[in-house]
């Protein structure tokens, strides 16, 4: 049996659900991600095939397969099948209360829809609860990195990762605001190279107080373009 077979069989029997944008991690055992890429490497052969290209006498593409699904295992999609990375927690021990901001966080990612490239930048802001732990300012970049680096829309991007960090941190207020570019926008359809997607998504007092929101927005405004 296939490693991919193996891996959805542990999910279809677990219930668990394995959608692009899912961390499947927990279900793959030693050994597994090597076969999972020595058959995509496969499959990515049967793709050129299909697009007749002539990968044996194209010095270009001769060994496109195996890169492209490198590529796509252990970079492009690795948030999929690596486990969270550690986050080390301190304690607040001056009982930090005010805005904080991390940012702009480069971001790389692709489209669920087409596999094309998305580039940004993400910015949190954090009204940390005065009781709850905090983390390094270098968690939050690799946090991120963990959630973008799957097949992703970004409207459900920034609302994972604000998920995630709230679990980690529980602050009183978080905010995320995200700003990219879509390679499926330029590449394709209507080829439109300028268009940009921004959103954010608000969790406590960032929600309820006006304030503190104008104020978060304010201050990221200065670096966005």
């Amino acid at each position: 049996m296939k490693a991919s077979d193996r891996i959805r069989l542990r999910l279809d029997t677990a219930g668990s659900p394995h959608r692009a944008n899912d961390n499947i991690a927990d279900f793959i055992e030693d050994g597994e991600l090597d076969e999972l890429r020595q058959e995509v490497e496969v499959r990515m052969k049967e793709v050129l095939h299909a697009l007749v290209i002539d990968t044996e006498h194209d010095h270009n593409t001769a060994d496109t397969a195996r890169r492209v699904a490198a590529m796509f295992v252990n970079e492009v999609f690795a948030g999929r099948y690596r486990p969270a990375p550690a986050v080390t927690t301190f304690p607040n021990v001056s009982r930090l209360d005010e805005l904080m901001i991390v940012g702009p966080i480069a971001v790389r990612s692709a489209c669920s829809h087409h596999l094309c490239p998305i580039t940004g930048k993400v910015w949190i802001g954090v009204i940390p609860n005065a009781a709850s732990d905090v983390i390094g300012l270098s968690k939050y970049a690799r946090l991120c990195d963990w959630i973008m680096s799957r097949p992703q829309i970004q409207e459900e991007a920034v609302v994972m990762l604000a998920d995630e960090l709230e679990r980690r941190i529980e602050p009183d207020g978080l905010m995320v605001v995200m700003e990219a570019d879509h390679s499926c926008m330029q590449w394709r359809g209507v080829k439109d190279g300028q268009a940009l997607m921004v959103n954010s998504v608000a969790r406590g007092v960032f929600v309820h107080d006006a304030a503190p929101r104008r104020e978060f927005l304010a201050l990221i405004g200065r670096n966005t373009r």
